[in-house]
């Protein structure tokens, strides 16, 4: 079979690699019908992430069920499933905490786990997926419109994380919110922010595609503006004080600092960028505005049953980030168009 391989640095390569087969009576073999390039596959492909061997890559998809291990007793052969971030048992207690992502036994796409041997990339053709019952989220009906996969594959991330962000940060009804980074994570997040309630949400970007999808996912203004511009019109926006709530979707020094000085004083941030690039908390500051931190990984795993029917029904269109589809044999193209921010989201299809 396919499978998208990083070598290094600006170096991903399409190329055979052995079909997965089940080996712990627990996993399932899922054929990949799409997946896609995370803004977090950036570091190594930038070289910010060392890449010490090659290695298969890519961690989220959805897919058909082929194959199941004799322990399976919840997902069975023929259904179409959504796969997150990580392997999950949704059993253990920080599952049951609602903490999946923080799994006692679980583990990580394109990495060896203790107890559940290496699991695939998710950039390929196959993919083993360890602990099946309780990673994998079934769709009801098996094989959708194709013109829902998109939707289906961002709650594998991207949607869940940005709902993560406006989850964390108590965003409710009649909440001012501003967010901080335009990619698929900030674009889902102002989707987020408006399903709960949100009265006002400001989108920081100087990017008219991303503009114009996030006045339509119910950004009510844009700035263009960084740094101290950005803040002072955030600042001169909501009364000179700030919005309510911000919502940190980079990962960057920059972009917590942006996040931090921009909320009002008792504010919140909700901070789910993926911390590469220096990101720091300034507790002096913290503790001078009472802004509030709180966020980290998403455990999309939870999320995913309270956003599917809204997915299904069209309530929800998240799918509209991937605005660049290619095959997966395209996958270093993939990577230059995210790199290059001339895609917002890519989707390889195998």
């Amino acid at each position: 079979m396919r499978a998208t391989i990083i070598h290094g640095e600006r170096d991903i390569r399409v190329e055979d690699v052995p079909d997965p087969v089940l080996s712990t009576g627990r996993d399932a073999i899922v054929r990949v019908v799409a997946a896609c390039v995370c803004g977090s596959d950036l570091w190594p492909y930038r070289g910010i992430t060392e890449v010490a061997v090659p290695k298969r890559i890519g961690h989220e998809f959805v897919g058909v069920v082929e194959e199941v291990g004799d322990a399976v007793e919840h997902v069975r052969r023929g259904d179409f499933v959504i796969a997150p971030f990580y392997q999950c048992d949704s059993t253990c207690l920080n599952c049951r905490n609602g903490m999946t992502v923080h799994c006692r036994h679980g583990g990580w796409w394109g990495s060896a786990t203790e107890g559940l041997g290496f699991a695939d990339g998710g950039q390929g053709e196959r993919v083993r997926v360890p602990m099946a019952d309780g990673t994998l989220a079934v769709v009801p009906g098996g094989l959708p419109d194709d013109a829902l996969i998109p939707g289906l594959l961002t709650l594998s991330d991207v949607m869940g994380t940005g709902h993560h962000a406006a989850v964390s940060a108590g965003v409710t009804e009649g909440s001012t919110v501003a967010v901080v980074g335009d990619g698929a994570v900030g674009l889902c997040a102002i989707i987020a922010a408006k399903r709960l309630g949100a009265s006002r949400i400001v989108a920081m970007s100087r990017h008219e595609p991303r503009q114009a999808l996030a006045r339509e996912f119910g950004a009510t203004d844009v700035v263009p503006e960084r740094g101290d511009a950005g803040i002072a019109r955030l600042k001169e926006m909501f009364d000179g004080i700030g919005p309510d709530i911000v919502l940190e979707c980079v990962g960057t020094k920059e972009s917590m600092d942006q996040a931090l000085r921009s909320a009002r004083p008792g504010g919140q941030v909700g901070f789910v960028g993926v911390p590469n690039g220096g990101p720091e908390l300034p507790v002096r500051q913290m503790f001078n505005t009472n802004v509030g931190v709180r966020g980290g990984v998403a455990p999309v795993r939870g999320y995913i049953d309270e956003l599917l029917p809204e997915v299904l029904d069209g309530r929800i269109q998240p799918g509209r980030v991937f605005d660049l589809e290619l095959p997966l044999e395209e996958a270093a193209q993939a990577y230059r168009a995210m790199d290059e921010r001339t895609a917002i989201k890519v989707m390889l299809r195998p």
